[in-house]
């Protein structure tokens, strides 16, 4: 039960048809589907409205963010036609663990041959292939979201206890406007910032 979220917000709350990749996953697993409940990008809080609400890929925002580069770590995947589907948890490299859990659909057919073997190799975020391959692309979020987590995403993100935890449903698109890639990704909680004499006075918000 999303007992932390504005009474006001329940009627956005459900499975809305944008989470069917989310679902499915979810299905092949024994379970029902997380629920959501969707927001307007200013309802997202700091840090994740940081984190979130931007045009940005996500993969880039979080090594930005960490300061590191993120690696991936693939749970589940399958090829059907032209369309690769994955559910993922992108990891800290320095061994702090989890920093996304997501769900993906690549359009393989509308990549350059090298990139689409990229990502069945499945060593590098989608977002680090776009980057390195200098593939034109765009980012262009289509739903914010929270969710109370279950014992699914307590389990990939390495949670203590139960929380509410703040997402977003993206797709990628190449420069002749052609899918590239849809996106789930739910980020965990985000832990307070380490402060040096290097960055002292820095912020969450920076």
């Amino acid at each position: 039960m999303l007992s932390a979220v504005p009474k006001s917000q329940e009627a956005q709350a459900g499975h809305p048809t944008w989470a069917a990749l989310l679902d499915q996953f979810y299905a092949r697993a024994g379970m029902g589907p997380p629920l959501l409940r969707e927001l307007e990008p200013d309802e997202v809080p700091a840090p994740y409205h940081g984190l979130l609400v931007h045009s940005r890929d996500m993969t880039p925002t979080l090594e930005a963010f960490y300061h590191q580069t993120i690696a991936l770590n693939v749970l589940s995947r399958e090829l059907q036609d032209q369309s690769y589907i994955r559910e993922v948890v992108l990891l800290r490299t320095d061994g702090g663990g989890p920093v996304e859990y997501g769900v993906i659909r690549i359009c393989l057919n509308h990549l350059p041959p090298v990139a689409a073997r990229r990502v069945l190799e499945a060593e590098r975020p989608f977002g680090n292939i776009l980057h390195s391959e200098s593939i034109p692309h765009m980012s262009w979020p289509q739903a914010f979201f929270c969710t109370q987590s279950d014992s699914h995403m307590n389990t990939l993100l390495q949670l203590g206890q139960p929380g509410l935890l703040y997402g977003r449903r993206n797709v990628l698109l190449d420069g002749s406007r052609r899918l590239l890639a849809e996106v789930i990704e739910i980020l965990p909680p985000v832990p307070p910032p380490r402060l040096d004499s290097r960055d002292a006075g820095d912020t969450l918000q920076r």
